[in-house]
């Protein structure tokens, strides 16, 4: 059984593709293109810090239901394995949770695709917030 609602799965997948969305700074501060680099990653830009708080502030389940879904999203498990992935995240924890999901590449698509499996709709999850 899923130890998260789809919506705060939903509402990590929105953070997480507006962070993958964003790339390094290739202008100088105050040049002309500034203005026009609003999906640049600046340091003053808070979406990773949102995110990772967001994900440090969940409970253990949580954060475990949260790591699975993305392991079947990423085929390393099977949706039928959810409990043992679950189990896994939790006995396998050896740095936070929100180091450990935002260094893995295509966390959305990860996670999108693992509720997916799980059958959860993730637009219908994320009504209002995206």
């Amino acid at each position: 059984m899923l130890e998260i609602s789809p919506r705060k799965v939903a509402r990590v997948i929105l953070r997480a593709r507006e962070l993958g969305s964003k790339v390094g700074r290739w202008d100088a501060p105050g040049d002309a293109a500034d203005a026009d680099s609003i999906l640049e990653n600046r340091p003053s830009d808070g979406t990773e810090a949102e995110l990772r708080s967001y994900i440090a502030d969940m409970n253990n389940d949580e954060q475990a239901s949260l790591v699975a879904i993305a392991w079947i999203g990423r085929d390393t498990f099977d949706a039928a394995e959810l409990a043992e992935a679950i189990e896994t995240a939790k006995e396998e924890k050896t740095s936070p949770t929100e180091d450990y999901l935002l260094g893995m590449p295509h966390l959305a698509a990860h996670l999108e695709a693992g509720l997916e499996a799980l059958g959860h709709n993730v637009e219908e999850a994320g009504e209002g917030i995206f």
